[in-house]
């Protein structure tokens, strides 16, 4: 192989496996000599790649750990691989998938060759994800509408899209995207409606249509600390703050594990118990299945209309078991 961006390129691609490779191995799969390879882990040090390089005849070549993160070289069924897993993260707001693995994904599809989009599409055609009450509510987001609106606010281009708002009606939005947040359970866009002329809150669901106008724009100050606290305080002022006080009998960490993070992390109180106290603006029914769901005794401390509800669908619970089969033979 005489081309030697293809070689480095090529090079690269064998050393991100996680393996040793012996210079003699190196050399057989490049076609060149042992003293071509050694020269071209020189220039891969030099952009920043840490190959280690271990002494000794059964010594060999190793990319590790470094202080940055270089570029990876990815062949065509792992980009496939990653960028179906991304889109499917992402299009249902699952917790821990948030703005960064959106700009990751807004990067890997711009640059994946046609044919490689298409098995993408196919494959998250020919797929149907699991949703449920654990999920939230379901609200799903088609992928490409979220690198569009992720690359536009990367890109500081302003944006046109339709909306639908909490009513039904659809209007025509311009707009320039500061930031995408995620909740856990929803997208939302943070985005200054030129129009109206006043920052905005979208629920990223009920965009449809998105595209970059190409005009750009200078970032203004937002009204809030951050995106984060933009949200919070519009959900705040759209829906009633539900202050909740429980205690569960069980460690903080396995109660940690199974609510959702939107809720908060609960606090220990010993070894076996832990207290949460946290606001949200869920409904309560949604929040009570959530603590039942955590699969554990706990004490609602507050609010009171939470256990009474709780109080309520346990006795509705014991009712619809009370004529069914009996447990013994």
């Amino acid at each position: 192989m005489t081309d030697t961006p293809a070689r480095l390129l090529h090079l690269l691609s064998l050393l991100q496996t996680p393996r040793e490779w012996p210079g003699g191995e190196l050399a057989d799969r490049l076609g060149v000599s042992r003293r071509t390879v050694r020269r071209d882990i020189d220039r891969l040090r030099e952009l920043g790649y840490p190959v280690q390089a271990a002494r000794g005849a059964e010594g060999g070549y190793r990319l590790v750990a470094g202080k940055a993160m270089p570029p990876l070289v990815l062949d065509d069924e792992e980009a496939v691989a990653i960028a179906v897993g991304l889109r499917a993260g992402a299009g249902h707001a699952v917790d821990g998938v948030d703005e960064a693995s959106v700009r990751a994904l807004a990067k890997l599809e711009q640059v994946l060759p046609s044919r490689l989009r298409h098995r993408v599409a196919s494959l998250q055609a020919a797929t149907m994800p699991l949703t449920g009450p654990w999920r939230g509510d379901g609200a799903s987001v088609d992928p490409h509408t979220l690198t569009t609106l992720a690359s536009a606010v990367t890109g500081q281009e302003r944006l046109r899209f339709s909306y639908v708002s909490g009513d039904g009606t659809r209007t025509k939005r311009l707009a320039e995207p500061y930031r995408l947040v995620s909740t856990g359970r929803r997208w939302y866009l943070v985005a200054y409606d030129v129009e109206r002329g006043d920052w905005r809150t979208f629920r990223v669901d009920r965009v449809a249509e998105p595209f970059a106008t190409g005009a750009r724009f200078a970032p203004r100050e937002l009204p809030e600390a951050n995106a984060a606290e933009f949200v919070r305080t519009s959900m705040n002022r759209l829906q009633p703050v539900l202050e909740v006080d429980v205690t569960f009998e069980a460690p903080a960490d396995f109660v940690t594990a199974r609510l959702p993070s939107s809720l908060g992390a609960p606090q220990p109180l010993d070894a076996g118990r832990c207290r949460l106290r946290t606001t949200c603006t869920d409904s309560l029914e949604w929040v009570a299945l959530r603590l039942a769901l955590v699969d554990c005794e706990f004490t609602v401390n507050g609010p009171q209309a939470m256990t009474s509800y709780l109080h309520d669908l346990g006795e509705r619970l014991t009712r619809a078991t009370a004529h069914g089969p009996s447990r013994e033979e």
